[in-house]
């Protein structure tokens, strides 16, 4: 399909069986881009706070961004929500064929904004530039089932999404991606929506872009971060972490893993039979074709003392059917097990058991029993079910994915203040600071709050992590010229863009109630290793002193003036020191 230069979107509302095609204003798109910031845009217009996650209320975007097409290698999508999880400001990516068939599929739309609730399952049927909902007799099936219904590239939850539990995903391309950690899933679960339905074919670069487009592809394969990629892809992070001693395992109890080499990427290639697109490696399971990734073997291996990789992979692809994410899944699991030890729970639970591993992620995706049931809320308040302290270290909510403060302190600041709970994917400065340790506050505050705006930029154009090596120091100034887009075409003027939607975020979270105590890390990180309570306040200190926030983590009126935002907060939003003059 010919590139058309997206300027609209379509809402559908559910419950009126409604769809309507509306402009994006053109201020919009170049201040907040697409995706990550033109979702935090409508979420923050569209919700009035304490909007109940899985009510009918709440909003979920599907959105793209001014470079999808234009960029080499997959294409990706933003799923855009308030969490069921955590209760904040949601964006969860995903890349593969499903972003790029919506793109062909949506014509000049930028995405598709969700509300209401159907009063049946559907599916959403995205073509020509317009969108139709459509029963479905699919509820109940896993999500390859799901997807292998459709004519189409497909993205729909299984049975966790389904049964809400807090941490289910959206998948797509027969469960090969998912838009992942804070429970998306969930909220497209309790709209009734089980796909959305992607009829239309990739779009062409435009003409202007394509010589770009050719030499930077060319330019990436010599690149550490596309040699990297040929190498090995995700697979190698349990390697690193492992080496670089910030692998936990067992449930959170001990650091490193003896099993590492027989999970990591020496044991990943053996069992491959080939490579995806973006360079992860497919395995074959007895669950079915796989792609594990690096949190795979990181958090379903280490985590739960499996050094099997066949079962491993089997576990993750099982999360995959299911539509759970495997961090949190794997997480709970051990929660699940540390209870049983303690006698908090009456169940007969080990590590480096993939058999009782396999029936507890069942049990959570279908809410089929009572332990199941509790996992399904989330590690927090299943801990609090059990009523005892902290085993699985989280972080608003969310688990801690499989970086361990405890041997990189500044990953404590970057779980802390990440907008959607614990996430290593907005920074981590593990990977240098793992070799040049220790860092002093205010190294760690500016290297976590540049992370978060340049990423925060490359999530709204929207461009995966590793596009920084295409789209280098200058965030994509080039290729937005190139593109004749409304975004702004100075590198500096970008950065501003990123820091203006980290701040929305900011705000929409205040206004849900998170201050500094939000941003705090378990006590489960005070002892065996080199984590210290002093260190990680003074870094917050100065992290919110980096970004013009109170020392409490809201965003003052400067800041608010400066970024272009004042204009922007309702009466309901806390603004540091003063009230909002509207």
């Amino acid at each position: 399909m010919a590139y058309r230069r997206p300027d609209r979107l379509l809402r559908v509302d559910l419950s009126a069986r409604d769809v309507t095609s509306e402009p994006v204003p053109a201020e919009w798109r170049r201040r907040y881009l697409g995706g990550k910031g033109l979702g935090a845009r409508y979420l923050y217009d569209e919700l009035p706070p304490g909007t109940d996650p899985l009510g009918p209320e709440n909003v979920l975007m599907f959105l793209l961004g001014p470079m999808t097409g234009a960029l080499p290698g997959t294409q990706r999508y933003a799923a855009v929500t308030k969490s069921p999880l955590t209760g904040t400001f949601l964006d969860s990516y995903a890349g593969g064929d499903f972003p790029a068939r919506l793109a062909g599929a949506l014509g000049g739309h930028l995405g598709v904004l969700v509300t209401g609730e159907a009063d049946e399952p559907v599916a959403l049927v995205v073509e020509d530039g317009d969108a139709r909902i459509e029963p479905t007799d699919a509820w109940g099936e896993d999500a390859v089932e799901t997807a292998r219904r459709y004519d189409g590239a497909v993205a729909c939850v299984g049975p966790a999404g389904e049964q809400q539990v807090a941490y289910a995903t959206i998948a797509s391309d027969e469960a090969e991606h998912h838009a992942g950690r804070g429970g998306a899933g969930a909220v497209m679960g309790s709209k009734r929506l089980k796909a959305v339905v992607a009829r239309g074919d990739p779009v062409e670069p435009p003409a202007e872009v394509a010589d770009l487009r050719e030499r930077e592809a060319s330019r990436f394969e010599t690149t550490d971060v596309g040699r990297w990629i040929g190498a090995s892809g995700t697979a190698e992070t349990v390697d690193f972490a492992d080496e670089t001693d910030v692998l936990p395992a067992s449930g959170w109890q001990e650091r490193g893993f003896e099993g590492s080499d027989d999970i990591g990427i020496e044991a990943v290639r053996e069992a491959a039979t080939g490579r995806t697109e973006d360079g992860e490696f497919r395995v074959d399971t007895e669950e079915g074709e796989s792609v594990p990734r690096g949190a795979t073997a990181m958090t379903l291996g280490a985590g739960l003392g499996l050094d099997d990789f066949d079962a491993v992979a089997a576990l993750g692809e099982r999360c995959n059917r299911l539509g759970l994410d495997l961090i949190d899944a794997g997480n709970a699991v051990a929660l699940a097990i540390l209870a049983a030890r303690e006698g908090l729970v009456d169940r007969d639970l080990a590590f480096a058991d993939p058999e009782g591993a396999r029936a507890l992620l069942g049990e959570i995706a279908t809410r089929s029993t009572p332990l199941g049931d509790a996992l399904a809320e989330g590690i927090e308040a299943a801990a609090e079910s059990f009523e005892d302290g902290e085993f699985i270290p989280t972080v608003k909510g969310m688990a801690m994915p499989s970086y361990d403060p405890r041997g990189s302190p500044a990953m404590a600041l970057a779980y802390a203040t990440s907008d959607r709970g614990a996430c290593h994917r907005r920074a981590r400065p593990v990977e240098r600071e793992a070799f040049d340790p220790p860092w002093a506050p205010s190294r760690v505050a500016t290297a976590v709050v540049a992370a978060q705006n340049r990423r925060s930029v490359r999530w709204s154009l929207i461009a995966d992590d590793f596009a920084g090596a295409v789209l280098r120091e200058d965030l994509g100034a080039e290729w937005l010229a190139a593109l004749d887009s409304p975004a702004p075409t100075d590198p500096k003027e970008l950065i501003r863009v990123g820091e203006r939607v980290w701040t929305l975020t900011r705000l929409f979270n205040v206004r849900e109630g998170f201050d500094r105590r939000s941003d705090g890390v378990p006590e489960a990180l005070d002892e065996g290793g080199e984590f210290s309570r002093d260190r990680f306040e003074a870094t917050l200190d100065a992290y919110y002193s980096r970004r013009g926030w109170s020392a409490e983590g809201v965003p003052t009126r400067e800041t608010l003036e400066r970024l272009g935002l004042l204009a922007v907060v309702d009466s309901a939003t806390p603004v540091a020191g003063m009230a909002v003059d509207l």
